[in-house]
């Protein structure tokens, strides 16, 4: 944990954990599968690698697209079929 890359993309996959934890444990089915999860974390892993390598544009670029992934699709997925 020694660059700011480190600390964003651990505190956003930490996030996803919460989330994940939160829906699998509550009483209701959702729409949610563990394999929605795979795409931000593969960024966040990517993101904190280009950051690390000096590609911080890229890093920052990969960092928004994670995040607009996870509030795009799992703002959608919980509210199908309301």
């Amino acid at each position: 944990m020694e660059t700011v890359y480190d600390w964003i993309t651990v505190l956003i996959f930490a996030a996803l954990v919460t989330r994940f934890l939160q829906c699998s444990a509550g009483p209701h089915q959702s729409d949610e599968n563990i394999w929605h999860y795979l795409v931000p974390s593969i960024g966040c892993a990517g993101a904190n690698w280009l950051g690390n390598s000096g590609w911080h544009w890229a890093a920052g670029v990969t960092i928004a697209a994670s995040l607009a992934y996870i509030f795009i699709f799992f703002g959608h997925v919980g509210r199908r079929g309301r």
